[in-house]
């Protein structure tokens, strides 16, 4: 599930994987088949939020109307967008 999600994101072109056994490396590639709901994503992209670390935390709080794209993609999980 993590390698399919991670695949799904925004920005993520590719996925390193590795393993000790076929068996595993059969289930790392079998993760580019999973198609993951909008509520698993939803859910997923939740549990695994940092906390903005400064100057982002306070960007969110004093220009949050004046982010520009890349900070929006930073921000947009904080800001509820």
């Amino acid at each position: 599930m993590a390698l399919a999600w991670l695949l799904g994101r925004s920005g993520v072109t590719s996925v390193v994987i590795g393993g000790r056994t076929e068996e595993q490396f059969k289930d790392n590639l079998a993760a580019a088949e999973i198609t993951l709901s909008e509520e698993e994503k939803t859910r997923l992209d939740n549990v695994s939020l940092t906390p903005l670390l400064y100057p982002y935390w306070h960007q969110s709080f004093t220009a949050a109307d004046r982010l520009s794209e890349a900070d929006l993609a930073l921000h947009r999980p904080h800001l509820g967008k």
